[in-house]
């Protein structure tokens, strides 16, 4: 549930989500306009797997714009698509030093909260603590 609530909240904070949206209304568009504009398209799929190579930058060939608003649309959708690749790349990296940085405060309240009950703990536990201390000391 805490990796839910983080990607959330990255989402949030990044506004990935919007340019995520923006880029899917791009994308299906121009598959629109390029399947009307396109005579050798004969599909709205035709269209997107056009699209799909144009984005991914696979570029098979087997289908290729002829018309000028075509080919505008497909260089627009090809930067945006960059853009998107790249953002979604940083959420990803956000995202997991979030969840590394939840996970050591996390570690770090349960270590202090035995600090706090030392005078309570059993000897086993003591011994524990320190040599989780000497762990943390050599790690540095």
């Amino acid at each position: 549930m805490k990796r839910l609530q983080v990607m959330k909240r990255v989402l949030r904070e990044t506004g990935a989500s919007r340019f995520w949206f923006a880029f899917l209304i791009q994308f299906f568009a121009s598959g629109v306009i390029i399947w009307l504009r396109e005579p050798d398209f004969h599909s709205f799929g035709d269209a997107l797997w056009y699209l799909y190579a144009v984005v991914t930058t696979i570029g098979f060939g087997d289908l290729v714009a002829q018309h000028m608003l075509s080919r505008i649309l497909s260089v627009l959708l090809s930067i945006t698509a960059a853009v998107v690749i790249a953002l979604i790349t940083g959420v990803i990296v956000n995202y997991f030093v979030q969840m590394n940085a939840l996970r050591n405060r996390e570690t770090l309240t349960a270590f202090m909260d035995k600090l706090e009950h030392l005078p309570e703990l059993p000897p086993e536990e003591l011994e524990r603590l320190s040599m989780q201390v000497r762990q943390f000391r050599d790690k540095k």
